[in-house]
């Protein structure tokens, strides 16, 4: 049996925040031997994604995308620990997703394969309590897993509206406990 590897990306603009409390709450029952690795985008920004797949020039890969894609192309669980912003991910999980485009052709056109069959979660507390209005988040996961072939392991919710309330969110804690447990199906668009 493959050791699970899982690759946390935290995506918030607060350390600390009450996406990442229920993240690491989840993490806190990770299939016995699964290995994780957490890395804070915020601290590895990514400059501005440029698409340049019809024009003459490209540049350089960048020390924290290296690092990014590295760590990506490691994992067998990739979670998107994003809070709610604007009905969707955090700037920064959206500038990582965007740099999938990329991947997919330079530094590495087998990107797309070598992730197929992996899986993708997500992790976000939002201060509504109606989950309906994570729609569009939950979609913009589906639809790139589906899109890369991946497995969607769902969107863990929490509520929360001040800094560590989301701590209070029984049902979410007892969510988190068995979250990452199943092995996800296919996602399908």
């Amino acid at each position: 049996m493959t050791t699970r590897s899982f690759l946390f990306l935290l995506a918030s603009a607060r350390q600390g925040g009450n996406t990442e409390l229920l993240a690491r709450a989840a993490a806190e029952h990770l299939p016995a031997g699964a290995e994780q690795r957490w890395l804070d985008l915020s601290a590895h920004p990514l400059p501005d994604f440029r698409d340049t797949r019809h024009a003459a020039e490209s540049w350089p890969e960048q020390e924290n995308e290296a690092l990014l894609h590295a760590a990506t192309l490691g994992a067998t669980d990739i979670v998107i620990a994003s809070p709610l912003y604007w009905y969707s991910v955090s700037a920064s999980a959206k500038r990582y997703l965007d740099y999938w485009s990329r991947w997919l052709r330079t530094p590495d056109p087998e990107f797309r394969a070598k992730l197929a069959g992996r899986t993708l979660w997500g992790v976000t507390a939002l201060s509504e309590e109606d989950q309906e209005r994570a729609r569009p988040l939950v979609l913009t996961l589906n639809h790139t897993a589906a899109y890369m072939g991946m497995r969607f392991g769902g969107v863990l919710f929490g509520y929360a509206n001040r800094p560590g309330q989301v701590l209070e969110d029984e049902a979410a804690l007892v969510r988190a406990k068995g979250f990452f447990a199943d092995e996800a199906p296919l996602a399908r668009f």
